[in-house]
């Protein structure tokens, strides 16, 4: 790590700590030449995968859309942000977890509705009717039989 004051290639570690849930490594360093103390982060890098999309298309992995698409289904639901949230961190952390470079679009979207399934089955029949094309009242009717026998 080079000194940020005086560009020396030499400095040491004072104290390291976790922050952020352990998801970060904070480390104080000293600059062995000039003296000078300074913070830095370490964070893993972490690549999410592109998704394939159903005409084979490729785009990358887009949390904001994964949001707004969750948001649109729980509209109106009593679901806290903070349950909404920890649901778009455990779909990135599967996601992660595959170590793909790239994932069917598909697979994004049973994550989605399995999550949706344990926040509100209601958001989770909306979005099940998008996702899955519903077209009659009968498709609705099959979907929560399913969801009632479970």
């Amino acid at each position: 790590m080079h000194c940020p004051f005086c560009k020396a290639d030499d400095t040491k570690v004072i104290d390291s700590r976790l922050v952020a849930e352990g998801g970060q490594v904070r480390r104080r360093r000293e600059c062995v030449q000039c003296g000078e103390r300074f913070t830095t982060f370490e964070t893993a890098e972490l690549w999410m995968p592109s998704l394939v999309k159903r005409d084979g298309s490729r785009v990358p992995f887009d949390e904001e859309k994964l949001r707004n698409g969750m948001l649109r289904a729980l509209e109106k639901r009593p679901v806290s942000v903070e349950r909404i949230e920890m649901a778009i961190s455990q779909i990135k952390h599967k996601l992660q977890s595959l170590g793909e470079r790239e994932i069917e679009s598909l697979q994004v979207g049973e994550m989605v509705m399995e999550q949706l399934k344990e926040l509100d089955e209601v958001a989770y029949i909306r979005f099940a009717s998008v996702y899955r094309h519903f077209q009659d009242l009968q498709q609705f009717r099959e979907e929560i039989e399913r969801l009632s026998k479970k």
